[in-house]
C-alpha cells in the first residue's frame, strides 16, 4: 500500500495536531478514508491516492494554525475536514486571521461562511444572519457584542428574542412572566456565560450593561449606543419585525439572526424575516449573510441531519410542482 510522510519539527504541536489519544487522527481516518501511523515526529498516511492528498492538506493547515499560536479543537478538525475541497481552506486556517477578543476566550471563525458573517458583523450597522442550526449566528453575533462592549465602542448589549416556540404559548406555562420567558431566552444567557464568568454576567444585566429581553419589551424605546441582536427573528411577524428595525438610534449596531426553514408561527402568518430579506435587498448599509450546512460547527450529525432536511424540502416542492 502507497504511504504519503509527513515529518513535523515540533514534537509538543505534533501532540496538539494529533489530540488526545489522538482523537484528531482517528477522526480524519474515519471521514476521509485513510490510515494514520503515528511513528515519532512523523505521520504516515496509507490508502488511495485522492484521499491521501486530502488528508496531507488537512493535516498541514491545522499544524499551520498551531504555528501561529492557534489551537487546534475538535470543531477546527471538523471543519477543515468539511472544506477540504474548498478553494479557502488554505485562507482560512493558515494566512489571514480573524480573532474575536472576550473576556473569557478568543472566538475565530471556522468556516468561508463565519469568516464573511463576522466582518460583516464588525464593518455593518444592521446585518442578517440567516441559516440553518448550529452555524453559529447567535453565537458569533454575541461575541462580536461583548468585544465592542469591552472595548467602550457600544454602552450595552441588548439581546431579544420573540417569545414564541414550537407549538407552545405562554399562558400554559407554569409561574410569574419572568419564569415564563426566561427558558426562551436561555440560549442567550449561555452565549454570555461562554464569554463571561458567571458573576459578571449578573452584575453587567443588574448595572444595565447587559439586557435580556423578550421582542415585546422593546416596543416604544429608541436604543442609542447598543449593540441590538434579534434571535430566532424567523418567527416575528411583519409588524414585529417593522418594530424591531425602526429602534436603531444614534451609534448602534443591529444583527437579527434566523432560519426561515423553521418558522413556528401560526399558520397563515408570515414570517417577518422573510419579509425584511425580501424589501431591504440591496438597500445601502445592511448586510446579508447566509450560512449553509458547509458552516455547521457543532456535531458534524447536524450537518448530515440539515441537509437530509434540505433533500425532503426540495423532494417535496418539486412533487407540488407536478401535481399542480
Amino acid at each position: 500500500m502507497s504511504e504519503t510522510i509527513l515529518e513535523f519539527d515540533d514534537n509538543r504541536r505534533l501532540v496538539d495536531l494529533c489530540g488526545a489519544h489522538d482523537r484528531n487522527l482517528a477522526v480524519i481516518e474515519d471521514r476521509v478514508g485513510v490510515t494514520i501511523v503515528r511513528r515519532g515526529n512523523v505521520l504516515g498516511l496509507h490508502g488511495d491516492q485522492a484521499p491521501r492528498d486530502r488528508a496531507s492538506d488537512i493535516l498541514k493547515a491545522l499544524y499551520a494554525r498551531l504555528e501561529e499560536g492557534r489551537g487546534v479543537e475538535a470543531g477546527d478538525v471538523d471543519a477543515a475536514i468539511r472544506m477540504m475541497k474548498s478553494d479557502e481552506q488554505l485562507h482560512l486556517f493558515g494566512a489571514e486571521k480573524l480573532e474575536i477578543r472576550t473576556r473569557k476566550r478568543t472566538i475565530e471563525p471556522r468556516t468561508p461562511g463565519q469568516k464573511a458573517y463576522a466582518h460583516a458583523l464588525l464593518q455593518r450597522e444592521l446585518v442578517f444572519g440567516v441559516g440553518p442550526a448550529g452555524t453559529g449566528k447567535t453565537y458569533l453575533a454575541v461575541a462580536v457584542g461583548v468585544a465592542m462592549l469591552l472595548e467602550k465602542r457600544v454602552d450595552k448589549i441588548i439581546l431579544s428574542r420573540p417569545a414564541v416556540e414550537a407549538g407552545e404559548r405562554l399562558g400554559f406555562l407554569p409561574g410569574d412572566m419572568k419564569e415564563k420567558i426566561d427558558p426562551y431566552l436561555r440560549p442567550l444567557y449561555d452565549a454570555l456565560n461562554d464569554f463571561y464568568p458567571g458573576a459578571k454576567v449578573e452584575k453587567l444585566i443588574e448595572d444595565g450593561s447587559v439586557e435580556v429581553a423578550p421582542l415585546a419589551f422593546m416596543r416604544g424605546r429608541t436604543l442609542s449606543n447598543a449593540f441590538i441582536v434579534l434571535d430566532e427573528a424567523q418567527n416575528t411577524t411583519e409588524m414585529q419585525m417593522r418594530m424591531f428595525l425602526t429602534r436603531m438610534g444614534e451609534n448602534s449596531r443591529m444583527v437579527v439572526t434566523g432560519d426561515p426553514s423553521q418558522v413556528d408561527l401560526p399558520r397563515g402568518v408570515r414570517s417577518g424575516l422573510r419579509e425584511a430579506l425580501s424589501i431591504l435587498q440591496g438597500v445601502e448599509g445592511v448586510g446579508v449573510i447566509e450560512l449553509t450546512d458547509v458552516d455547521v460547527v457543532r456535531h458534524p450529525l447536524v450537518a448530515r441531519i440539515v441537509r437530509a432536511y434540505a433533500r425532503n424540502d426540495a423532494s417535496a416542492i418539486e412533487q407540488a410542482g407536478r401535481g399542480s
